[in-house]
């Protein structure tokens, strides 16, 4: 380094006992000099006496190559910048053995120590073995390295192609801390640099905010550019951290400190490892307040990784976590304790007083809906019955309902809407009376969807099963069995809610998870719904139009006049009528005019603000070219329109007192719907899928154990 080179290059076999060669591209050594370069005392850094008094090199010849040239084989290889060729030249007992032999190499001058204490057997006895030995010499040139930012150094055993440490010449101090510690340490860095003339120092450096701790303090110090040890430093620093953070952490610490070298005692310890200085007190003053204000500053954000669910722990129940419900079963078949910061202490069996008080208001969304797609109730399925598919069993359709609010089969053919249905009905195995006997027999099924009732269309048809096949293949057991008992805590937000598995809090994307129910029932039940009556039919033209109003439909001028374009979708759309309303219980009729939407779950009806928009997307983004990808994408579609959305969820805090009294009991009715219609349904129908546990729809937020950690700290 004293000979300004820009590469240095270390190369060790056996830890160092058996080879050491360091080579740089310095100024090189003069062929005059060669012959006293390992005798005591030589040295070419003083040009006079004075600069004893203010030593800021790192060192003499005659120390470190008169001393290590008594007890291992010494050769030294050189060039200076104006010869024509290399000299090189073997050293022992602090002698040259022959005259400098010319040879050929490049600029600069290559060391060589071999067998280090041959010749001293007690000394190279007391060593440690050879990795512990090249650990060190790795720990101190990857020190350096960093310190020396514009220069490269590498590090590597002898026969090895790859440098354990390595860095380039234009790499900077952060770079260097970068490929020696790693990427955790760098992006926490803090610069730090402060001077002071009366104190005669100057400090730079890096060092590491509140968001890392190791368990071992790493630090790194130089003063006037070696390294060195200091006690009260390193002690003064660690109190500021204490303040910040976990208790038996340390911080990571680079500093270098520029001093007057006439106030540097570097004779304080055999090898020059620790180093005193005037005014030692307040300069360790200094750096402390320096530090602490870097340290404040820093504070004002934290980082905390999160973790998708389940990075490969297991999530199920055979974990040592026993409910509190199961106490007495503990106590009487089992000696295992269950200890505080493992006990769970709610029970997902648990049933809540709201959860029989349902909102009056039963329509989920809360905004201002037009009076055409107004939801008076969510009774009737359709009575007439569907023509049957060859692919088909025949059976009878399915009955829901009270009998007031069912469509009865006239005498004459005709059902209650009057449409003609004797030729495309198939006679009914039984009589209708068996029918409501066998409904009035099955009540306690009420809270199952729709298609779980008796009497279903059996389906045969090969693309349903494939998705359904499709959705089993993919689904997660253990998000299933955390799902299937969880506990609800609360909605963070209509996107957001908080569950509680065992011991664990959870944060779950309800948007997400609905809209997968959805289209898997919509899959699992196919042409098995209910309907959901209109009370008034919604014009499928005035709801393109609203659509493509909507800056979201990614409308143009370019896309042609919008009217057109609604009459398209509706000529479209009700060319589909038959098939939209046989498989998926969405009804059009001959005028254009939606009446009827498919009843999914009991106690639930989609947000209608999203009805444009649903019907836009149906005649544009749904294939109906192929069987299987129609059947998928139009339940993709309608599980989105179904889903909680927040887009059509009023915000409560953006009204005004008025209008949040007329909202309450709609907000009211948002969060029971969540809480007691949609995951109630999670936890019996939703087969959640592998990628949930990836994409951050299902966070795990806290872990009773962990937050046990935290507050013993405290």
């Amino acid at each position: 380094l004293d000979a300004k080179s820009t590469s240095i290059q270390v190369v060790v076999k056996e830890g160092g006992l058996k080879f050491i060669q360091v080579q740089d591209n310095g100024c090189g050594i003069r062929k005059e000099d060669l012959d006293i370069v390992c005798e005591r005392f030589t040295t070419s850094k003083l040009q006079k006496f004075e600069d004893l008094a203010s030593i800021s090199t790192y060192g003499f010849r005659g120390e470190a190559l008169a001393s290590i040239s008594h007890v291992a084989h010494v050769t030294v290889t050189t060039k200076t910048a104006d010869a024509k060729c290399a000299y090189r030249a073997t050293y022992s007992d602090g002698k040259i053995k022959a005259p400098p032999k010319p040879c050929a190499g490049n600029q600069g001058t290559q060391i060589t120590v071999e067998d280090l204490f041959y010749n001293v057997n007690t000394r190279r006895k007391a060593l440690k073995n050879p990795n512990e030995e090249y650990a060190k010499i790795l720990e101190v040139v990857s020190r350096y390295a960093i310190h020396n930012s514009g220069i490269s150094f590498s590090v590597k055993k002898q026969g090895d192609t790859v440098s354990d440490v390595r860095t380039l010449s234009n790499a900077s101090t952060v770079d260097n801390i970068r490929s020696i510690f790693g990427n955790a340490v760098s992006r926490e860095l803090i610069e730090v640099g402060c001077e002071d003339a009366d104190l005669a120092f100057k400090m730079k450096g890096y060092i590491t905010n509140a968001n890392y701790s190791v368990k071992k303090c790493i630090f790194l110090l130089f003063i006037n550019h070696r390294l060195v040890e200091s006690a009260a430093l390193r002690k003064a620093i660690e109190t500021v951290y204490a303040a910040y953070l976990p208790k038996s952490t340390h911080p990571f610490l680079y500093l270098s400190l520029e001093i007057t070298p006439q106030n540097v005692d570097v004779n304080v310890h055999p090898t020059k490892h620790e180093v005193h200085f005037l005014h030692e007190d307040s300069i360790l003053e200094r750096v402390q307040q320096h530090v602490e204000s870097k340290l404040l500053g820093s504070n004002s954000s934290r980082m905390y990784f999160t973790q998708t669910l389940l990075p490969g722990a297991d999530c199920s129940s055979n974990e040592v976590v026993k409910a509190s419900a199961n106490s007495s079963a503990v106590t009487k078949g089992t000696s295992d304790k269950v200890y505080a910061h493992q006990m769970v202490r709610t029970d997902s069996r648990e049933q809540k007083l709201d959860a029989f008080l349902q909102p009056v208001n039963n329509p989920l969304s809360t905004g201002p809906a037009e009076a055409t797609t107004e939801v008076v109730n969510a009774g009737p399925p359709e009575g007439a019955v569907r023509p049957q598919d060859a692919e088909m069993a025949d059976v009878s359709d399915l009955v829901e309902m009270a009998d007031a609010q069912e469509d009865t089969v006239m005498p004459g053919g005709l059902s209650e809407s009057g449409h003609l249905s004797s030729d495309t009905v198939p006679p009914r195995k039984r009589p209708r009376e068996d029918t409501d006997i066998e409904m009035e027999k099955d009540d306690t099924r009420k809270d199952m969807t729709a298609a779980c009732t008796p009497r279903r269309r059996i389906i045969n048809l090969t693309s349903v099963l494939t998705l359904q096949e499709e959705i089993s293949n993919l689904a997660h057991a253990n998000l299933q069995e955390m799902l299937c008992d969880h506990s609800f805590v609360g909605c963070v937000s209509p996107q957001w809610a908080l569950a509680q598995y065992q011991t664990k809090l959870y944060l779950l994307n309800t948007t997400k998870l609905s809209e997968e129910l959805f289209y898997q029932i919509l899959i699992y039940d196919f042409a098995n719904f209910g309907v959901l009556r209109l009370s008034e039919p919604a014009p499928l033209y005035e709801l393109s139009m609203l659509a493509l109003e909507d800056p979201e439909s990614g409308w143009t001028e370019e896309d042609g006049p919008k009217e057109g374009l609604a009459e398209y979708i509706v000529e479209f759309l009700k060319k589909k009528t038959e098939m939209l309303k046989d498989y998926f219980s969405l009804e059009i009729d001959e005028e254009g005019n939606l009446i009827g939407l498919p009843l999914l779950i009991d106690n639930y009806v989609p947000p209608l603000e999203g009805l444009p928009m649903f019907i836009l997307r149906l005649a544009t983004e749904v294939n109906w070219d192929e069987e299987k990808e129609c059947f998928e994408s139009l339940s993709r579609e309608l599980a989105m329109f179904y889903s909680i959305r927040k887009q059509y969820i009023i915000d409560e805090a953006n009204l005004t007192n008025s209008q949040n009294e007329d909202s309450d009991s709609g907000s009211t009715t948002w969060k029971w719907t969540v809480e007691h219609v949609l995951y109630k349904a999670f936890r019996t129908h939703l087969l959640p899928p592998k990628h949930f546990t990836e994409d951050g729809n299902i966070l795990q937020l806290a872990n009773l154990p962990d937050l046990y950690k935290v507050f013993e700290r405290c």
